[in-house]
């Protein structure tokens, strides 16, 4: 019996493999909650669901089934229930609402009916109500309006805010045959009881927009992150604010370091902690990955910064009686641990090489649950170290890519990282056609994992399959590499990108396993602007791809919806220096352009628009430059349909076929 030949994942494979998030343990340390998006391919949609581990079973089960899409588990205080979001409407109406089930999943109860649905959660202390956010109502002076001219937007004067909410959820529970233990004694945030009352709103929605918060142990107090309004431009002048909640008196907290992300409250609540930005008002103040940890006293207005020697950014789960749970990249490294006051750090995760994307801890620091992997595997689950899902089963039989991390000098003495990932039966004296797979952000990275959710555009396995090997550059301004390296791009985009790329290109041709005359170029956002910078500026390449990438940051600058990203990295305004937008730009140099491009973008991507393709698109035509542009409808960065990220990976595939293969590209358009 001969036999079978084993091969590489295809496309709908790798589409196919799931994505585990939203992980959540429960506070006896017994249960696990997480999300499994996978994808649906009868309904052409990628579809989220709640999976249980129950440590007393040793299993996994789906929670939420079928069309039920769901995400954000939190389990209840006395971990007997789980609460999430889930998405109830009709059609393009759908949003996000709080249910509550029983660890059976027999009685699933909708909590909320937010019209514009509900964005963040989470459990009041004693398991009565639930705490959320969610987008102001619309002013009667806006509805009067609507009535009488028809519907308008004043840009930059009108916002409809995220506010903070309470509901109870007593009368809703029982409804269900659930038998939910309902605490009688407890306040009801601060509100005057009424009995036809569903929701209680905490703040108005005038003054600032709500994104993270965080309620304190005795459920006394919320600690809230707000901005001025929901404008991308206001991320960088974000406040911390302390709600007390019987008083019902809010304060707005001095600070003088500029706000990041995630904030948490000690156990006793008298302090919090939050992502703080190292720096003060400069141009990288709206960068999270440039940031330490702040921890603020509520009783007598002291901040101090328990990590000093930290070159990282670094995230707080949650402060445990053990600790703070903190998270950070350390180049292509993912690691957790426990931070005490005083500086101390113990790590929880001991492995080189491990990747931990997301942590929940118990309030006692006892038990922990974390998504984790390794070089060349995918996600899996752990609890207290022990791993609760098989996901890495997919390759069994299979063959799979080698993934490893080389380093390069870039022009200027530059130390970059990379991903090089070569066949299974790689050999060293061969030379390989190349292509280079470049990451967007820039303050991102690319890792030697297997994982979807980060790589959804481009089928390396597919390639490698194909007999190319692939090349993933760490650019500088990716993050992970000390914040010196997260800066070295200022106003140096365009040109320093290229170089990097460039100097990782000749490393291989250098080695002897790159073939210098069969070299391919892709990426998409930001990774998209570099690889329509290596198509306009240069002839050292046979195709290249570009993904809803920047040509044109003059243009791009009055059309994105974060415009102060770009005066972040390039120092200024377009007009009051057109030089340096010129010098960075991809359609400065549209007449030296010969390699043929393709490009495919986002009909409704609002961080980089539309323009930027058609301008690329129009200039390559005119130079005669073989050219596709494909626009995905409705998609904006990324799609819900695994069957457009199929035509996407597709259509990469044919034109790097084609142009550095030699093979026939006559199903491009149809597939």
């Amino acid at each position: 019996m001969n036999s079978i030949e084993k091969t590489y994942l295809s496309i709908e494979e790798i589409i196919s493999l799931p994505t585990l998030s939203g992980i959540n343990i429960s506070d006896d340390g017994k249960n696990v909650a997480f999300v499994k998006n996978t994808a649906d391919w009868k309904d052409n949609i990628f579809r989220n669901h709640i999976w249980i581990y129950e440590r007393n079973k040793g299993q996994c089960y789906a929670l939420t089934t079928k069309d039920i899409d769901s995400t954000s588990p939190l389990w209840s205080p006395n971990s007997r229930h789980i609460a999430y979001l889930s998405s109830v409407g009709e059609g393009g109406q759908k949003k996000n609402q709080i249910f509550v089930d029983s660890i059976d999943g027999n009685s699933r109860v909708q909590i909320t009916d937010e019209k514009e649905g509900v964005s963040n959660f989470k459990w009041e202390p004693t398991g009565k109500g639930f705490y959320y956010v969610a987008q102001s109502k619309e002013s009667e002076e806006i509805k009067k309006r609507k009535e009488i001219y028809g519907d308008f937007h004043h840009i930059g004067k009108e916002y409809q805010n995220n506010c903070l909410y309470y509901i109870e959820i007593k009368r809703f529970i029982q409804k269900s045959n659930d038998t939910y233990e309902y605490p009688e004694d407890s306040n009801s945030a601060g509100k005057d009881k009424n009995e036809n009352t569903v929701a209680y709103q905490l703040t108005d929605g005038k003054d600032f927009h709500i994104h993270e918060f965080d309620i304190s142990n005795d459920g006394n107090k919320i600690v809230f992150m707000a901005i001025p309004s929901p404008n991308g431009e206001d991320y960088q002048n974000g406040d911390p604010y302390i709600l007390d909640i019987k008083a019902g008196e809010l304060h707005k907290i001095n600070r003088n370091k500029l706000l990041g992300g995630n904030v948490c409250f000690s156990p006793d609540g008298t302090k919090i902690c939050y992502s703080a930005s190292i720096r003060e008002k400069n141009y990288y103040n709206t960068h999270i990955q440039d940031s330490t940890l702040a921890i603020y006293d509520l009783n007598n207005g002291e901040q101090i910064q328990p990590l000093t020697d930290f070159d990282s950014t670094v995230v707080p789960l949650r402060w445990t009686a053990k600790g703070i749970l903190i998270r950070w990249q350390n180049k292509t490294n993912y690691h957790i641990g426990l931070l005490s006051e005083n500086g101390n750090v113990k790590m929880l995760n001991e492995k080189v090489d491990s990747f931990i994307m997301e942590a929940s801890i118990t309030r006692d620091g006892n038990h922990i649950a974390y998504n984790k992997t390794i070089t060349n595997e995918t996600f899996e689950i752990y609890l207290d170290d022990e791993k609760i899902t098989n996901e890495n089963s997919i390759f069994e039989g299979r063959l799979k890519s080698n993934r490893e991390i080389i380093s390069w000098k870039s022009s200027d003495g530059l130390e970059i990282e990379g991903i090089l990932s070569t066949p299974i039966d790689f050999d060293a004296n061969k030379n390989y056609p190349l292509l280079v797979v470049i990451h967007g952000g820039p303050a991102w990275a690319s890792f030697p994992i297997f994982s979807d959710c980060f790589n959804e555009k481009y089928p390396i396995e597919t390639f490698i399959e194909k007999g190319f090997i692939v090349l993933e550059p760490n650019y500088r301004g990716s993050s992970g590499y000390c914040n010196e390296f997260l800066k070295a791009n200022y106003r140096k985009l365009g040109i320093a990108y290229y170089e990097d790329v460039l100097s990782g290109v000749d490393k291989l041709v250098d080695d002897g396993i790159a073939d210098p005359d069969r070299v391919g170029v892709m990426g998409w956002s930001n990774g998209g602007y570099i690889a329509a910078f290596c198509s306009t500026f240069s002839s050292r390449f046979k195709a290249i791809s570009v993904g809803g990438g920047i040509t044109n940051w003059s243009t791009h600058y009055a059309n994105t919806d974060i415009p102060h990203f770009i005066k972040m990295y390039l120092g200024n305004t377009p007009w009051n220096d057109p030089e340096i937008y010129a010098k960075t730009s991809p359609m400065t140099y549209i007449k030296s352009a010969c390699t043929p491009t393709l490009i495919q973008h986002g009909e409704k991507d609002a961080r980089v628009p539309t323009p930027n393709a058609y301008e690329l698109y129009q200039g390559l035509r005119d130079m005669e430059v073989d050219t596709e542009l494909v626009i995905f409808k409705g998609m904006a960065y990324s799609s819900d349909h695994p069957g457009i990220n199929v035509a996407i990976m597709k259509q990469n595939l044919i034109w790097f076929s084609h142009y550095i293969l030699g093979e026939n590209m006559k199903d491009f358009r149809v597939l």
